[in-house]
């Protein structure tokens, strides 16, 4: 398999998860500006998930665009990373439906947690392909941001049990700090 078909692949199928969770946004049941507001905690939710897709997608894309081989192992780690990715849905309208309660922003904070340890995979499986894929491995480094990135979501899932305010604040502070892409990659490329 190419990495142009592996691309191509995993967008269909984060547009689809895209799809699911707008889906899932319900019209307000009376007319007016409260009717909106009660679904403010919903509408929350689904911004941030929405967020998080757009971040893997695009590091997604850049990371394949660095890659200059792809194998089996990798192909897995891609599925296994889609898995992850396609639960946002899930986690997104439970959460949205109980935005105080600590088991959906616990099972939220988890299934960010494993998006983030299921792209530390591929990645890993890039970098271990036969023949290696040099540009990557430039790019990437020590791969702080994403390593802080899994102690963040660790660290929220235990606070979600504590103060799940402080868990929603860690999740947007995730997202702020992914939001602009990854320019160690970007500037690998330009070299």
């Amino acid at each position: 398999m190419t990495k142009g078909r592996l691309e191509a692949f995993s967008d269909g199928v984060i547009a689809v998860i895209i799809t699911i969770m707008v889906l899932e946004l319900k019209a307000p049941e009376s007319p007016d500006w409260h009717g909106l507001r009660t679904l403010l905690p919903t509408f929350y939710t689904y911004v941030l998930s929405f967020i998080f897709i757009g971040i893997y997608w695009n590091n997604h894309h850049h990371l394949l665009h660095a890659t200059e081989r792809i194998g089996g192992g990798a192909m897995w780690a891609n599925l296994h990373l889609l898995f992850w990715l396609s639960l946002v849905p899930f986690v997104t309208a439970w959460m949205g439906e109980h935005p105080e309660a600590s088991m959906p922003g616990a099972a939220y904070g988890i299934v960010l947690l494993m998006c983030g340890v299921a792209y530390t995979i591929l990645l890993c499986t890039l970098l271990r392909v036969p023949g290696g894929n040099p540009r990557l491995e430039a790019a990437v480094g020590s791969d702080l941001k994403g390593k802080l990135s899994l102690l963040l979501y660790g660290t929220a899932i235990g606070l979600a049990f504590v103060n799940q305010a402080i868990a929603d604040a860690i999740y947007l502070g995730v997202a702020l700090m992914w939001l602009v892409p990854d320019r160690r990659i970007e500037n690998e490329l330009h070299k």
